[in-house]
């Protein structure tokens, strides 16, 4: 070893001594590359040398890469001869203009024998663990017999290594309020802590669980978590942040939760189910999962330009819920730290680029759902196309009249139009043209079409012809209304067009010679579509279907925005974004995964086969990501901390071989089904540990990573909520349906550019479960966003626990608080007996065991306070209580101030935490 390789005379005899220690251990000491030197590289080198610059012509990163001439011509690493490799000479030169890294800290002395003996040993590469498929480990015996499961081996076995013994179970009633909050959100009653009490039998908590995972609340508990990843929302966000019909998506959820739905088929529907063989209504609605991008309806905005934002989040969103990648590092340059270039993020985009969606304000492609009535004449329309159609050619032309009434694509928007004349973008999303004014559609493909749908409206009336090639060009259709006396809303109307084969440029002209002010528009267009409308044109009947028809095209019903693929005349080309400026393209590309993953070669180059891919054996990815990130839910933290990076900048795994067997087992004995691996969790004695500490475990394992105890940490907003709604007798047991807007502070919306107002529902609905709140992008709800809960603007995959003086605030202060603290009360208030035993009643309905002497002392103290000062101030007892509540209550003061003790205990740490 070269004397070269140490950067000062001072550090002449530590270097001797390394050239003594690496010439002895070289041979005998491998270097790993992911454990010694990729953490070199990322934190020291990558940043010049790697997917966001190359200076100098060098980059890491890749092998390939990294053996590559460099701009001197030569390659900067020669396996096998770190003494004639340029790299170690300049981790060791003297000159600070040559030294690497350049201008920064030098390398240790350590960390450059290190990379010295990398190259002398190959310079071999490895792949990150995450980008290995896993592969089934050996389960650790457990010399004890007490593993309920192979959970229990694993970690048992690290801490035996850390020289540590897992805790105790926990009481039955910690367990249960524990078991019960994990599963279904919402705490046990006391009558199901009892009866678990009672039952001595040898599976009395195996029937607990099997309980709780067969509960309807189970669905509405873990959909909570998944709308955080969905980055669900009742509005479209932005500025205008309007309304978006889109609660079915959330019930979807549910319900997939409930049902026990393969997570394989899950993530299918939603990234696909538009794809999938004659869809079904669920699986259309759970293509909104990447519909819940933000839509900009603001005027003057340019819908590619979001439409491409769009189109951006879905990438970056799909490969951080399916395969814990940070895809959105990719947009700009390849991965500064993993093996993803540049160009992968574009080929993933290919797949998402031909939907129907273009940021329009109605948010096509958009699912109808008719009532009763308007289904009985979707019925009547097949039975025509029955009549008149003979049998092969029937059940394409039912899909397509299906597709006509309830979807209606593929429309065309007015900012496809061009040549305006006369003719302008009404707030950037609407055509209105004046008198012989005009606009182009250009090369429309007409072959087959024989009508044209519009949603079109009008102030007085006019002529709308539609003319072939040019302006003075043949009439192919024509729509006209009398002069009116009122202005016509939008509505769809159908006109017919004279049959023409090819693609033909069409021009819309506007006439209405009334029309004196040449801005006055004659007519207003939201949208085009062209197409066959029925069979059997001219047979008796036809005209009454084809009212049935028109009448479902201006149906009222609700709609929900879905995927729907492009058809082949509308088919768009990728191209890479130079720099992610989606003004400036590069090459095109095709549909693709990136090459460090396994191959995509054998599914189709769509969404579909993007869904199949990720849920296939081979995908070393998808099976782990998800257990983790249940894993993480019940346990505070995931094996691998970072459940948004399982990249090489992620934390590395707590126990790998455990999450490699759960992930495997996940897939292949379990079926992606998600209560089996919840139930597995449960089951484990790990899970039914106490959460008490010992200044061992402080000492060894502070943050409870190798789980030498139970689980400790504070409930989610919506756990936080939907408890104390319990525990007051409060908490709706509604499911399902439109989102509602329960109690909130006055003044929290201030909405510009539309007339949306918060006004609380009534009756139970104000106090359902979170998880059906309201939830507005730029205002959500305030008391769960104090508690951590996600904005929904972009895809979360784990909160931030954090702990405010804000919580504290809202939890004795906000109405909902309240009047949970007051339902708590008035039960208090039933029992008979002294106010230490209402106290003690009160305090075990919430937390299930008695009270400590002193802190009974504590709420007696504070009830008599409370009383006393109810008694002198009766005006304060009206403001508090309110005059109807005083008038009811044979003993108001009292009911204050059992609510004052009650809203202390839904305020203590024990309550807001899961222990």
């Amino acid at each position: 070893m070269s004397r070269r390789y140490f950067y000062t005379l001072s550090s002449f005899l530590m270097a001797m001594f390394l050239v003594y220690v690496g010439c002895t251990q070289r041979h005998a000491t491998s270097v790993d590359f992911n454990a010694d030197i990729r953490p070199i590289l990322n934190t020291k080198c990558i940043s010049c040398h790697g997917g966001v610059k190359e200076t100098a012509g060098f980059s890491l990163f890749s092998r390939e890469d990294a053996l590559s001439k460099t701009d001197s011509g030569k390659p900067a690493i020669i396996p096998g001869d770190p003494d004639n490799s340029e790299l170690m000479r300049r981790l060791v030169s003297e000159d600070p203009e040559e030294r690497m890294p350049y201008h920064a800290e030098p390398l240790s002395p350590e960390e450059i024998e290190k990379i010295g003996k990398w190259i002398e040993q190959g310079a071999n590469w490895a792949d990150h663990w995450a980008y290995v498929a896993p592969r089934e480990p050996q389960v650790p015996e457990d010399e004890s017999g007490r593993a309920a499961n192979p959970v229990d081996n694993f970690i048992w076995a690290r801490l035996h290594q850390e020289g540590l013994s897992p805790a105790p179970p926990a009481p039955k009633t910690v367990l249960l309020r524990r078991l019960s909050l994990d599963l279904i959100g919402l705490p046990p009653t006391e009558e199901e802590v009892q009866a678990f009490e009672r039952d001595s039998s040898a599976n009395a908590y195996e029937k607990q669980v099997d309980r709780l995972l067969a509960s309807p609340h189970f669905g509405e508990r873990w959909a909570a978590m998944w709308l955080d990843v969905a980055r669900y929302s009742d509005t479209k966000g932005y500025e205008k942040d309007q309304f978006r019909n889109v609660w079915r998506y959330r019930d979807y959820v549910i319900k997939s939760f409930n049902q026990d739905k393969p997570f394989s088929q899950f993530t299918i529907e939603q990234l696909a189910g538009d794809l999938l063989p004659q869809p079904t209504e669920e699986q259309l609605i759970a293509t909104a999962y990447h519909r819940l991008t933000a839509n900009n309806d603001e005027g003057g905005t340019d819908d590619e330009e979001f439409r491409t934002a769009a189109l951006l989040d879905r990438v970056s969103n799909t490969w951080e819920v399916w395969q814990g990648i940070t895809m959105g590092c990719v947009q700009c340059h390849s991965h500064p730290y993993d093996p993803i270039r540049h160009e992968e993020f574009y080929q993933s985009m290919a797949f998402f680029n031909n939907t129907r969606d273009e940021d329009v304000p109605n948010e096509s492609p958009t699912l109808a759902h008719f009532s009763k009535e308007e289904e009985l004449k979707v019925t009547a329309l097949k039975t025509w196309v029955k009549q008149v159609l003979p049998e092969q050619k029937l059940q394409e032309e039912l899909a397509r009249i299906e597709n006509l009434v309830r979807i209606g694509e593929p429309k065309i928007h007015p900012h496809t139009f061009d040549e305006l004349t006369n003719a302008a973008m009404i707030d950037g999303k609407y055509l209105g043209g004046g008198h012989k004014g005009f606009a182009r559609l250009k090369a429309v493909n007409l072959t087959g079409k024989t009508n044209v749908i519009l949603n079109i409206a009008s102030r007085k009336g006019g002529t709308l012809q539609i003319r072939k090639g040019r302006l003075d060009g043949e009439v192919l259709g024509e729509y006209k209304l009398p002069d009116l006396k009122e202005s016509q809303p939008y509505r769809k109307e159908i006109i017919s067009i004279k049959p023409t084969s090819g693609s033909h440029d069409l021009y819309f002209v506007f006439l209405n010679p009334s029309f004196k002010n040449p801005q006055d528009y004659v007519y207003q267009i939201e949208w085009v579509l062209f197409t066959e409308l029925l069979p059997g044109a001219g047979k008796p009947g036809y005209a009454e279907a084809r009212e049935k028809l028109l009448q479902l095209l201006n149906s009222g019903a609700e709609r929900t925005p879905i995927m729907q693929e492009n058809p082949a005349d509308f088919r768009r080309r990728t191209h890479l974004f130079d720099r992610g400026n989606w003004l400036t393209k590069g090459k095109e590309v095709q549909p693709g995964t990136p090459k460090a993953l396994p191959s995509f070669d054998a599914y189709p180059k769509n969404r579909l086969g993007l869904a199949q891919w990720l849920v296939s054996p081979e995908n070393p990815l998808t099976a782990r990501v998800t257990v983790n990130r249940f894993w993480e839910q019940l346990f505070g933290y995931g094996l691998v901390e970072s459940l948004e990076d399982f990249g090489s900048q992620g934390t590395t795994p707590s126990h790998p071989e455990l999450l490699d067997w759960l992930a495997l087992n996940f897939q292949h004995q379990q079926g992606w089904q998600v209560k089996k691996l919840l139930r597995l969790l449960v089951m484990s004695h790990t899970y039914r540990q106490a959460s008490g500490m010992t200044p061992e475990m402080i000492e060894k394992d502070p943050a409870n990573r190798l789980l030498a105890r139970g689980p400790r940490f504070r409930l989610t907003a919506e756990q936080v909520r939907d408890q104390a709604l319990a525990v007051g007798g409060l908490l709706s047991d509604n499911k399902y349906g439109e989102s509602v807007m329960p109690l909130q502070p006055e003044g929290v919306w201030k909405t510009v550019y539309s007339n949306m107002k918060w006004e609380t529902s009534p009756g139970e609905d104000a106090f359902r479960r979170a998880v059906y709140t309201f939830w507005r992008r730029s205002s959500p709800y305030p008391s769960l966003l104090t508690f951590d809960a996600s904005e929904r603007t972009i895809c979360v995959s784990r909160r931030i626990r954090t702990n405010t003086p804000l919580q504290a605030l809202v939890t004795l202060n906000d109405t909902v608080y309240m009047l949970a603290a007051q339902g708590l009360a008035s039960e208090m208030q039933r029992h008979n007996g002294t106010p230490e035993k209402q106290i003690a009643a009160g305090y075990a309905s919430a937390l299930f065991h008695q009270p400590s002497a002193p802190k009974l002392k504590l709420l007696a103290t504070l009830y008599q306070q409370a009383d006393t000062y109810y008694r002198q101030n009766p005006q304060q007892l009206t403001l508090f209580l309110g005059k109807e509540t005083c008038a009811q209550n044979p003993d108001p003061h009292k009911l204050a101030a059992l609510t004052l003790v009650a809203s202390a205990i839904i305020n203590l740490d024990e309550f807001v935490m899961k222990e």
